[in-house]
């Protein structure tokens, strides 16, 4: 597995704490959801404007989380494609702290290429299997 090459910073927001005051296990999912948007947007698969002519929609979603994040902690999210199917892709997520380099959580996703207006599965496109190969330096 390569390394992360891609992360963004996260900022942790006093509504994210819940009442351990830690991140709540539900806030952690916007993080990397937050994270994400920025990959894609980053390989310039995504221009940010229509949500629904992307064509992601999360199939499958765990997370493991190896130790609390503060409210007042600096964190970053590396992603990264681990496989990547005919009509879906899994990434792989890390939260760091951005100080130390700790891993706090790892988590990962599929996510499948979905036409929202059919409500169909699409196969991957190759300008989008170009881009990711490039990124993740796959020959």
């Amino acid at each position: 597995m390569s390394e992360f090459k891609f992360y963004t910073p996260v900022q942790v927001r006093y509504g994210d704490i819940d009442a351990q005051w830690h991140v709540n296990h539900a806030h952690t999912v916007t993080f990397i959801e937050t994270a994400r948007f920025n990959f894609i947007q980053e390989l310039g698969i995504f221009d940010g404007k229509s949500y629904f002519d992307l064509g992601w929609i999360v199939a499958d979603v765990h997370v493991s989380f190896l130790a609390p994040i503060y409210l007042t902690q600096k964190i970053r999210v590396g992603v990264r494609v681990a496989k990547l199917g005919n009509k879906s892709m899994t990434l792989d997520y890390q939260i760091e702290d951005d100080s130390t380099g700790e891993v706090l959580t790892k988590a990962e996703t599929v996510m499948v290429h979905f036409d929202y207006h059919s409500r169909t599965s699409q196969p991957i496109p190759d300008e989008w299997r170009k881009k990711i190969s490039e990124h993740e330096g796959w020959k």
